[in-house]
């Protein structure tokens, strides 16, 4: 089954002050989970001055450009998994946030996991 990993933090967090030592271990996690197609997609986002909103609402199509003032914390980035179990899908979750909590302590944050919904 298909999970869906959205990492969500403040929005005041900088790209900046990521220690080097997580983008390491990030890369190490990524490389070998890609490889074994545990992971099939991952990124980091832009900030959300970058991007913009498109909201229905009322028959109504209203376009709003970032940043989102009103917006205390935000998806950052995502990866795309492929698990044979929702225990496995929480161990890839498990991973990247300890990988956080090691290299990078001060970070703030948190991973929300959904199943994909099999459209077919």
């Amino acid at each position: 089954m298909k999970y869906l990993m959205l990492i969500k933090h403040p929005e005041t967090f900088k790209q900046e002050d990521v220690p080097q030592a997580l983008y390491d271990a990030m890369g190490t996690f990524v490389t070998e989970a890609m490889k074994s197609g545990a992971i099939i997609d991952t990124a980091g986002l832009q900030r959300t001055s970058e991007g913009f909103r498109v909201r229905l609402s009322g028959g109504t199509i209203a376009v709003t450009d970032g940043p989102f003032v009103e917006t205390k914390e935000v998806v950052g980035g995502y990866a795309l998994v492929e698990a044979k179990s929702r225990e496995e899908a929480l161990g890839f979750a498990r991973t990247f946030m300890d990988l956080h909590r090691i290299h990078f302590p001060q970070f703030e944050g948190e991973c929300e996991v959904r199943p994909l919904k099999n459209m077919g």
